[in-house]
């Protein structure tokens, strides 16, 4: 591949732009934790909206989507389209909710709505747990993605690449905390859309490749271009879009996609000026998440399989690359290998830009939990403001040195992405339902994580040997039907068998964040004097679904006219722009 001065001179420009948006925000940044961690909660929707869109525009997607598209047909995305369920749920319900608690993080949480050693230990161990290795795990899933992109299109050395990739992202995200994340993220957002967007436009006039109809008819590709899958084999349709749709949004537990918010999804929400702004950025962000994006990583993941039908002829064409990093993920930088000068120097600065987005929120992210849930809450609790903001950027570096060195043991990104769905099942009705169920206590989330990891290294480590449950390969989805069983039957006995938060808990938080009262009602009736505000929760979730709808006809509105379907394009259209009408005519009116 010929990288040529031009490329290196967008490459070189994009680093420094990144630099020196984080020298720019350092000294602000450095002045309290809650100005690192949190911005000083004055964020508008706009740029929260686009850092979360930054965020989750990882080097790492493109490549899952193509693992995906190569494996299952475009239909195998509902895999991730289903989160758009729970993240419209956030946007209509949520958002709101964490922007009136105040916390600053959401493992704070904890402490406001459950008390004692339970709620403690719970936000100690889940600082340590999310802050660090479920983060690094995850940072190591893009870092593996950038490790790739490297070998295939620079011919660099796993390790070679992760320096690349880390040392400038350290940099401004430990010296300008979440803004200059944030403001980092704006920027590496056209990036990105820009490097994406014109590589599947080149991509589609490669004459291996011979223009769209030729793609669309091509015996590779014609029978993976369906939305929906074949819904004659059961063992098709109910893994790629039964159980996405009807048990993962709600059960599982994933960054990005945590039911009833959390995360750094949470923080871009604590940060926002006020509620408005925080309902405005969740809503930006699952519209662009899922509407704006998906269709140029599917269509460069279509044209894969004409180039590189098989492995094998990756293999072939990139003999430098690790056999341990041979996947179909490898599809799509082996495609990007094809572009011209001046758009690869874009499309290199766009994976840069994925890459870094990415692991800068991570790192903040994880380091808030360190710094705030951790080291102040259970440390040091007189730690001053100057201690706490270099506690954050010692964890800011070592978070990045451990997720190189496993992302250099790891081979898929699909992989991690399964294992991570299964240690999280059957804990994401917890999540939901703990804003407005009084009964829900600590140990109620403590039972759920520890059977759901339990139950996760069962299917994946103990069965696998001893063959305890017949699982045939071709029904692997059943470990999450089971996980998501057994882990819920296990956290509502242990939630019936224990007992309440004590009241006086109970109406702090729900005087604090005023959550829809039903409920609470057993508790509020004890005291007649509190004022039971039933709210408005009926109608938001149906502007949820409502919204969903939306989102999802104009993501296949975009298929639709892609493939030529005009009158299935005309009509899907037809369909989001009224459900957007009546999205935005009705949140006016709850507002």
């Amino acid at each position: 591949m010929n990288i040529t001065a031009i490329d290196w001179a967008i490459i070189a420009a994009f680093f420094i732009i990144s630099l020196l948006i984080g020298i720019f925000t350092s000294k602000k940044a450095g002045s309290s934790a809650k100005e690192f961690f949190l911005s000083g909660r004055n964020m508008p929707w706009w740029l929260l909206g686009v850092s979360m869109v930054a965020t989750t525009f990882s080097a790492d997607t493109p490549n899952l989507v193509t693992d995906i598209v190569r494996k299952n047909g475009v239909s195998g995305n509902w895999a991730w389209w289903a989160f758009l369920l729970t993240g419209m749920l956030t946007v209509f319900v949520y958002a709101k909710l964490w922007r009136r608690s105040e916390v600053t993080t959401d493992l704070e949480f904890y402490e406001l709505r459950y008390s004692g050693k339970g709620a403690a230990f719970l936000r100690a161990f889940r600082a340590i747990y999310l802050g660090v290795f479920f983060n690094v795990v995850i940072m190591a899933t893009v870092s593996l993605a950038a490790i790739k992109i490297g070998g295939v299109m620079l011919g660099l050395s796993p390790v070679q690449t992760l320096l690349m990739a880390s040392v400038v992202t350290v940099i401004y995200s430990s010296l300008g905390g979440l803004k200059g994340v944030l403001l980092t993220d704006f920027f590496q957002f056209f990036i990105a859309i820009i490097g994406s967007f014109g590589a599947a436009y080149f991509i589609l006039d490669l004459p291996e490749v011979g223009g769209l109809q030729n793609l669309l008819s091509h015996p590779n590709v014609s029978d993976k271009l369906d939305f929906v899958p074949d819904f004659d084999d059961p063992n098709v349709y109910i893994p790629l879009f039964i159980l996405p749709i009807a048990i993962q949004w709600w059960a599982t537990w994933y960054p990005g996609a945590e039911p009833g918010g959390g995360g750094y999804i949470a923080q871009r929400m604590l940060s926002a000026k006020d509620e408005k702004n925080a309902v405005g950025a969740t809503l930006f962000f699952n519209i662009a998440h899922y509407a704006l994006r998906p269709w140029p990583w599917i269509i460069i993941a279509l044209s894969s399989l004409i180039v590189f039908p098989n492995i094998s002829d990756m293999q072939a064409a990139f003999p430098d690359v690790a056999a341990d990093k041979l996947g179909d993920d490898l599809g799509y930088p082996a495609m990007l290998t094809y572009l011209p000068t001046g758009l690869i120097g874009i499309v290199l600065a766009s994976l840069i830009a994925a890459v870094m987005s990415t692991l800068s929120t991570h790192l903040n992210w994880g380091s808030s939990y360190i710094v705030n849930d951790f080291y102040l809450r259970f440390v040091k609790p007189e730690a001053s403001d100057k201690e706490l903001v270099a506690v954050g950027r010692i964890s800011t570096v070592s978070l990045m040195v451990l997720s190189a060195f496993l992302a250099l043991a790891l081979s898929s990104a699909l992989g991690a992405f399964n294992i991570l769905l299964q240690i999280g099942a059957g804990t994401g009705l917890i999540f939901i339902l703990r804003w407005f169920w009084w009964r829900i206590n600590a140990y109620t989330e403590i039972s759920a994580m520890a059977i759901s990891f339990v139950v996760a290294i069962f299917f994946e480590v103990i069965n696998p040997n001893l063959g305890l449950i017949d699982i045939p390969e071709n029904q692997a989805y059943l470990k999450l039907v089971y996980s998501v069983s057994i882990t819920t039957v296990g956290w509502l006995l242990v939630t019936f068998l224990t007992q309440p938060e004590k009241d006086e808990i109970l109406l702090k938080f729900y005087r604090k964040v005023h959550p829809a009262a039903f409920g609470w009602k057993k508790v509020l009736d004890r005291y007649p004097e509190e004022k039971q505000e039933m709210g408005q929760l009926p109608k938001e979730i149906g502007l949820m679904l409502i919204g969903s709808i939306m989102i999802y006809a104009a993501l296949f509105a975009t298929g639709f006219w892609i493939y030529g379907e005009s009158l299935n394009g005309t009509i899907a259209t037809i369909v989001s722009l009224v459900c957007g009408a009546v999205v935005i005519a009705s949140w006016k009116k709850l507002r």
